[in-house]
């Protein structure tokens, strides 16, 4: 097996003892993503903003590997309020085109820094 790491400034440096992603042979996991802005550093104002912020994330992570958010099989989406659940629904079709990712949505009671949203993600790449 073939192992590297990705990463990149386009999304917020990882801020504890992991990697943005990991690349094992074809199959890349992306780890999760909060709504962090990755210039400032800073975590960006309101649940909209937030999710659209993670996806953001997650597309400048992928895109660094070669890849793109078609390229995901598989996403997991943690929310602290699942009333923001048709919200994320929204959001992913301005991110992501038919096949969608299998997905799931999980309700946390907390999230790093405060966060409101987090997801990460799995991509194959071609071969």
């Amino acid at each position: 097996m073939t192992r590297s790491i990705v990463s990149t400034p386009n999304a917020p440096a990882a801020i504890g003892t992991y990697s943005q992603a990991v690349r094992a042979d074809y199959t890349l996991y992306l780890s999760g993503q909060i709504g962090l802005d990755p210039t400032s550093g800073q975590l960006v104002e309101g649940v909209e903003n937030q999710i659209h912020r993670v996806f953001a994330n997650l597309k400048a992570v992928a895109e660094a590997a070669g890849a793109s958010l078609a390229d995901v099989v598989k996403l997991t989406v943690y929310l602290t309020d699942l009333a923001n659940f048709t919200r994320v629904n929204e959001a992913m079709a301005r991110y992501f085109v038919q096949p969608y990712p299998a997905r799931a949505v999980v309700g946390a009671v907390s999230l790093p820094r405060g966060a409101l949203v987090e997801a990460d993600a799995i991509i194959v790449l071609p071969h």
